[in-house]
């Protein structure tokens, strides 16, 4: 009886002292354009400032040999992003979060592009991050809101013919 409370106690030890898990949002939509006018949008890691409601300006530096993004957004504050991988093959993009306001650490994501017909793309756009600074579900429901109005965003530049 003794060895097993010790074990348990081991155990309740090795749980408190492992990291948190790693939520995920994956998002998916559709949008009336071919996957290549879609690419042109998203493949230019500051292009997001031409298309994401929430972005006010962009900014590219390079740190050593990463493109890096300084984001504006709409109403104040900013967001830092580093890209991590581009696969114009594989129609993907992938960063990780620096520094901003959003209430996650240790975020990453990817946007991938793949063609549904010859006019039509569906993107997905999924994250792996931790919550901090606020519930998992509200972290997870600002993420999915987020890529949700990109896509929003997406659509009315592309579908609209702007």
């Amino acid at each position: 009886m003794k060895a097993m409370l010790g074990m348990t106690a081991a155990v309740g030890l090795l749980l408190a002292a492992a990291p948190a898990m790693a939520l995920e949002v994956r998002e998916q939509a559709t949008i009336k354009a071919p996957v290549e006018q879609v690419w042109k949008q998203i493949a230019p890691f500051c292009a997001i400032s031409d298309w994401h409601p929430a972005v006010e300006g962009c900014t590219l530096r390079k740190t050593g040999d990463r493109q890096e993004r300084d984001i504006a957004l709409k109403g104040g504050g900013a967001i830092q992003e580093r890209l991590t991988g581009l696969s114009a093959a594989k129609h993907r993009l992938r960063y990780t979060l620096l520094t901003g306001p959003l209430p996650v650490k240790n975020y990453t994501s990817t946007i991938r592009l793949s063609a549904v017909d010859a006019h039509t793309t569906r993107i997905t756009w999924s994250s792996r991050f931790q919550a901090s600074g606020a519930s998992d579900a509200d972290a997870r429901k600002a993420i999915a809101g987020i890529y949700t109005s990109g896509f929003d965003g997406l659509r009315k530049r592309l579908e609209s013919g702007q």
